[in-house]
């Protein structure tokens, strides 16, 4: 987190840099958003208690940083976050996504384990139900920042005895990655569902938001060339950190 110099030894630290602090930890907090707009200077100031200069020079500073944008004629308001670019009709993975946006892609509260299939995650990979499934969950960061929490379900009959060094592998890799160099099986397609969730408390705890934050969630089967499903992937993405796009063609040529 960015912070602000100290003064001098023996010098009083100016009323600004309290100001400044208290509104870092407003926008870090997410008591204000990104892309909310500042109460007017005015008002700000006597929220604050202070004078409208010493104000003026803790916004500056929170500008220079990148943290607020001034929209003349409008106001200041927090800024957005970069967000990662992708195509929905692409079958792309997460890992590949924040990389293609020139971030960083990292993985955090990794952990995997193995669970006789549901019903429903069954029939959707072609197994009966209470055969074994490889479950691996964790958090996907683009420049150390969580923006998606995944769970990903691969049929362990797939997986031979390499079980337990696959499962090690998907914690830090794309799973994508992981299932074509090691295991040889490449995905050929996926099919996959999209609606807008409520975080629930784990959701929230993993993703850094609060308990019911809209997030978008992401289900997709995904297959091998011969149609053979590999991986059922449930993903919980931060709503504000992805930006979606969909080439829609149209109906074509109509007959006269």
């Amino acid at each position: 987190m960015p912070t602000t110099p100290k003064a001098a030894k023996g010098r009083p630290r100016p009323r600004s840099d309290s100001v400044y602090d208290e509104l870092r930890q407003q926008i870090d907090g997410g008591r204000l958003p990104p892309g909310s707009r500042l109460s007017s200077e005015p008002e700000l100031a006597a929220e604050l208690g202070v004078s409208r200069a010493t104000l003026r020079d803790a916004l500056r500073a929170l500008e220079d940083e990148g943290a607020l944008r001034r929209r003349w004629g409008s106001g200041t308001y927090v800024a957005e976050r970069p967000r990662v670019a992708t195509s929905l009709d692409l079958n792309f993975g997460v890992t590949e996504a924040i990389q293609a946006a020139g971030m960083r892609a990292g993985t955090a509260q990794g952990r995997h384990w193995v669970e006789p299939a549901s019903a429903a995650e069954a029939g959707h990979l072609d197994l009966a139900p209470g055969q074994d499934v490889l479950v691996v969950e964790r958090v996907r960061t683009a420049d150390d920042r969580p923006v998606v929490f995944s769970r990903d379900i691969v049929p362990v009959r797939l997986l031979g005895d390499s079980s337990a060094r696959v499962a090690a592998a998907m914690l830090h890799r794309s799973v994508y990655d992981v299932l074509e160099r090691d295991i040889g099986i490449a995905i050929h397609h996926g099919v996959a569902r999209f609606r807008p969730v409520r975080a629930d408390a784990d959701a929230a705890r993993r993703l850094g938001v609060p308990r019911g934050e809209l997030l978008l969630y992401l289900w997709q089967v995904d297959y091998a060339e011969d149609d053979l499903p590999v991986l059922s992937s449930h993903e919980f993405h931060l709503a504000d950190a992805f930006a979606f796009s969909l080439v829609r063609r149209g109906p074509g040529r109509r007959s006269p």
